[in-house]
């Protein structure tokens, strides 16, 4: 029996200056900030929303995390109804476990893991009800969900097996090698290639969905932000840029028309 599919549902930027990225990204993208305060104990944290809707959130980088030389990232969260299940099969799958199951009082439990190839990412199995799903193309939230890594086919077989995602069509870049994509339930998908040279590690990219390109592109730049690549037009109609934060953090905006 097929296993139904467990796309990513939060996303998470841990960053060196906090008010700079809260101020950064409420006006790239739009989002209204709200202090999570529901976690006694819990570091500083920032919910970002669209409207009443909660997509991600920001925190400081975790001084053992700063430690180990890791750069400011957004990471993913994929949804889960068993942690501890899910990290053990994972393991058993050639990924990694960087933290093991453990419980955010009022929240939900979590794990960090990593892909075979060397990927981060998250488990949580949320506390309460699902929230239920938006339309993938709803400006704030995240659009899509790209991995550069070393061996793309390894990847999708790992993604497919794990969290039941399907295979969307593929497509030759040419130079830049095959472009597998994937559906992660009704309204998540992605795609999945190897990495470019510059790109040192295995790593996710998430794209914010916004209105329009250019006016999203200067305002990065307004900001302090950095174009990396784009604006481009990509199969499909929408128009990409890819950018870093004033911290480092790397994001993707996505726009469905010039």
């Amino acid at each position: 029996m097929p296993k139904s599919p467990m796309p990513f549902f939060w996303y998470e930027l841990m960053t060196s200056d906090l008010d700079a990225a809260e101020a950064f990204y409420t006006k790239v993208v739009g989002w209204t900030a709200q202090p999570f305060d529901k976690a006694p104990g819990m570091p500083r944290y920032i919910v970002v929303n669209v409207g009443e809707r909660g997509v991600g959130g920001l925190m400081t980088m975790p001084e053992e995390v700063e430690k180990m030389g890791a750069p400011p990232a957004w990471l993913g969260y994929i949804h889960t109804k068993d942690v501890d299940a899910s990290t053990k099969a994972l393991k058993a799958a050639g990924g990694a476990v960087h933290r093991e199951p453990d419980d955010i009082p009022g929240v939900g439990r979590f794990a960090v893991v990593a892909d075979p190839q060397g990927a981060t990412f998250m488990f949580l199995q949320p506390n309460g009800p699902d929230q239920p799903v938006v339309p993938a193309r709803t400006p704030g939230h995240i659009g899509w969900h790209e991995l550069y890594t070393s061996d793309w086919k390894a990847a999708f077989d790992f993604y497919s097996s794990q969290f039941g995602w399907a295979n969307a069509g593929d497509f030759d870049m040419g130079p830049m090698g095959t472009y597998q994509t994937f559906k992660a339930g009704p309204e998540s998908g992605g795609g999945i290639m190897n990495k470019p040279a510059q790109i040192p590690v295995p790593v996710w990219q998430f794209y914010f969905n916004v209105t329009g390109i250019d006016a999203a592109a200067k305002r990065v730049t307004d900001n302090g932000g950095t174009i990396l690549m784009g604006p481009m037009e990509v199969p499909g109609g929408s128009w990409i840029v890819q950018c870093q934060d004033p911290q480092g953090a790397h994001f993707a905006l996505m726009a469905p028309v010039r």
